[in-house]
């Protein structure tokens, strides 16, 4: 007897609906067909023992299992339940009526319970689209599922629940969640507030006016001037999430398996912080099967690279583009995946191999030849990518021990979102833009038009610094973004000014 049960395969960030045709006959042999990978082919070691200790078991004639379509590869033990029920419905031990309205996945223990697995949301997504009714799938991956409005979720423990739903009618509790009631209500601050910092209020600004347009930045100081502390700070001033950005977000995450399972929906923006010994693979992504990288989970949020001259140059080379571009687009001889990954990138620095360059009391300093072969690490092209350049200087004791605290992140989220708001409305005509660091050389045009005085000003800083075309767009877009703060419409010439003195890293004396 021939029985079709549904599952569902993630590739990249979108799910494909796999189709698990289950024949019984008579005989005797195991087959399992359609490019399955060793985790699925030993699936049946695992049904076996389920089956077994809940009072079922594999029949003993000629069972072929065809996962279609035949031609795309199937990863990951998520298939265990599927192939189970589709064994117990064609061999008759089970009635199973309308098993076409429902996708069915999981991973089996031995004892029948039921493990979670990666993907959920992206599969849900495409159970939707398809025209399913119905999900039933581990209850840990239940409420990652039912942030998919107009489909029924069900989140079981054990595979009798299973049974019992299909051969005697017992109900399975659904999981129900209000999207937008769970998404606002954990739309609260993160535990880290810019009003623990002491001093550094011209860093503060900095990082306001970054967050503001979503503009990358570099921090550079010596050891403990507050470089990380600061760069950790930076989501808790971002603008909350919009609805379909945490959705996006979740699903990439969800492809990794990094959702916690009491959460759902993701509100916090990721802020994503990797070791300098990472690999470029790891940073982008890719392997034989691609993951998505570091950079496409720190999507819609912060990544931070601290100590940027320790990673690895070709690490950061791989970084250029998709820094450009916002997303990722991997390429096999097979397939072709695409990753989104529009992220604010935050890197921090010592400004020499010592930490203390041009400071006459440090206690080491390093001689030209050495401060040469750390900054050149970091290429002229990626500096270029990054809109803003900040020296960060010691806090003065005075100011550690002050008693009062400084602005707190609310207040600068609140002067931040109000920029945020104008830009919104600025680009609401077009696709894919909606804040300032986001705008191509056509929009920069556009947008950013200057008076004279102002023209002029930033005519002989640009000879004076010897600055690139692509630092003459990114002063042009932190002073658009300075002057949304401001709330002019305008690009004065203070707001020029003031966006010269973020690009420190192009003066003479650094990179030479």
């Amino acid at each position: 007897m021939l029985k079709k049960v549904f599952a569902s395969a993630v590739f990249g960030v979108e799910a494909s609906t796999i189709t698990v045709e289950v024949n019984v006959d008579k005989g005797v042999g195991y087959h399992l067909v359609g490019l399955p990978d060793n985790a699925i082919k030993e699936s049946n070691y695992r049904i076996a023992a389920a089956l077994q200790n809940n009072g079922y078991r594999i029949p003993g004639k000629k069972i072929t299992i065809n996962m279609a379509p035949a031609d795309l590869r199937k990863e990951g033990s998520a298939y265990d339940l599927t192939l189970a029920i589709g064994i117990l419905s064609a061999s008759n031990q089970i009635k199973a009526e309308n098993l076409e309205d429902y996708l069915i996945m999981g991973e089996l223990s031995l004892d029948g319970s039921l493990q979670p697995f990666k993907g959920a949301l992206p599969i849900a997504v495409k159970a939707r689209e398809e025209g399913f009714k119905n999900i039933i799938l581990p209850i840990q991956n239940a409420k990652e599922a039912a942030i998919v409005d107009d489909l029924n979720v069900f989140g079981v423990e054990n595979i009798m629940q299973v049974i019992n739903h299909f051969d005697n009618g017992e109900p399975l509790e659904q999981t129900i969640i209000n999207t937008r009631e769970e998404f606002f209500k954990n739309l609260d601050f993160p535990e880290f507030d810019f009003a623990d910092v002491k001093g550094q209020e011209s860093i503060k600004r900095c990082m306001e006016i970054a967050a503001a347009g979503g503009h990358n930045i570099i921090l550079i100081g010596p050891p403990g001037s507050g470089k990380t502390m600061l760069a950790k700070r930076l989501p808790s001033i971002l603008p909350p999430m919009t609805l379909h950005e945490a959705l996006e977000t979740t699903k990439i995450h969800s492809v990794v398996g990094r959702v916690k399972a009491h959460t759902g929906l993701m509100a916090q923006r990721p802020f994503r912080s990797p070791h300098h010994t990472i690999s470029n693979v790891a940073l982008v992504g890719g392997g034989s099967y691609p993951q998505p990288g570091e950079i496409s989970l720190s999507h819609n949020g912060v990544l931070f690279l601290d100590e940027l001259p320790e990673f690895k140059r070709e690490v950061l080379e791989v970084m250029r583009q998709p820094l450009e571009d916002r997303e990722v687009t991997i390429s096999r001889a097979k397939f072709t995946v695409t990753y989104p990954s529009s992220f604010m990138l935050v890197a921090s620095m010592n400004p020499s191999p010592s930490g203390y360059f041009n400071d006459p009391d440090a206690p080491i300093t390093s001689s030209p030849a050495e401060m040469q072969r750390y900054m050149g690490k970091i290429s002229g092209p990626l500096l270029d990518r990054i809109d803003i350049h900040i020296e960060v200087t010691p806090v003065p004791f005075e100011k550690l021990s002050d008693e009062r605290t400084g602005e707190s992140s609310v207040d600068i989220r609140k002067r931040v979102t109000k920029a945020r708001e104008k830009q919104t409305h600025r680009f609401k005509g077009l696709e894919n833009i909606h804040y300032n660091a986001q705008m191509n050389t056509k929009q920069i045009r556009t947008y950013c038009k200057l008076e004279e005085a102002s023209l002029q000003l930033l005519k002989s800083a640009m000879e004076r610094l010897n600055l690139s075309a692509r630092a003459y767009d990114r002063i042009l877009k932190v002073s658009r973004t300075i002057a949304d703060l401001e709330g002019s419409n305008d690009i004065l010439g203070a707001h020029i000014s003031e966006a010269i003195q973020y690009r420190s890293l192009d003066r003479d004396g650094w990179l030479g």
